[in-house]
């Protein structure tokens, strides 16, 4: 590849990196709960996604870097088999606006609870607004897999959040 090639090759990878690192650490995060590991988890994905990036579309690198995140997500969890929640949702400057600390420290304490894929599922279809079909296809499993497992853990955060309710009344 020549100078000028690389050099506009990594001019088109720092766009996106500035473009989708805040979507990236905010899904990252909400898998995680660990604001470092959340971190920890983009850079690697993004180090990923660069060595791939000749043969990445455009037009699909926002997916592609999404689901590398998640492979590398479930990766971690197979190494350390254990998860740190913390209740500090990361800022940055396109930040969607929160209601309270409060509200998002529940919000994680309740998706903490959830298992592993059920939480995935859950967060990737609600939260990033994905089709059922895209997350099917981020998470190697079936449309009906994806469809069970947002009821699920839909209807166990219904469940735990009326009962957390009913403990503050």
């Amino acid at each position: 590849m020549t100078t000028r090639g690389r050099a506009a090759r990594d001019e088109a990878f720092t766009r996106f990196v500035e473009q989708a690192s805040p979507s990236l650490l905010r899904t990252a995060w909400l898998l995680t709960g660990d604001h470092h590991v959340a971190h920890d988890l983009v850079q690697a994905a993004l180090v990923k996604t660069y060595v791939a990036w000749p043969r990445v579309r455009p037009e699909g690198a926002l997916a592609y870097t999404r689901k590398v995140l998640v492979n590398e997500r479930t990766d971690l969890w197979r190494r350390r088999h254990r998860e740190v929640v913390v209740g500090e949702i990361p800022e940055g400057p396109h930040e969607r606006p929160a209601t309270t600390t409060e509200d998002r420290d529940q919000v994680v304490r309740l998706l903490a609870a959830l298992p592993d894929q059920q939480r995935r599922v859950v967060v990737l279809r609600y939260y990033t607004d994905l089709s059922e079909r895209a997350v099917a296809d981020l998470l190697d499993i079936s449309v009906g897999s994806v469809k069970s497992a947002a009821s699920r853990g839909l209807a166990t955060l219904r469940a735990q959040l009326t009962t957390s309710e009913g403990d503050h009344r």
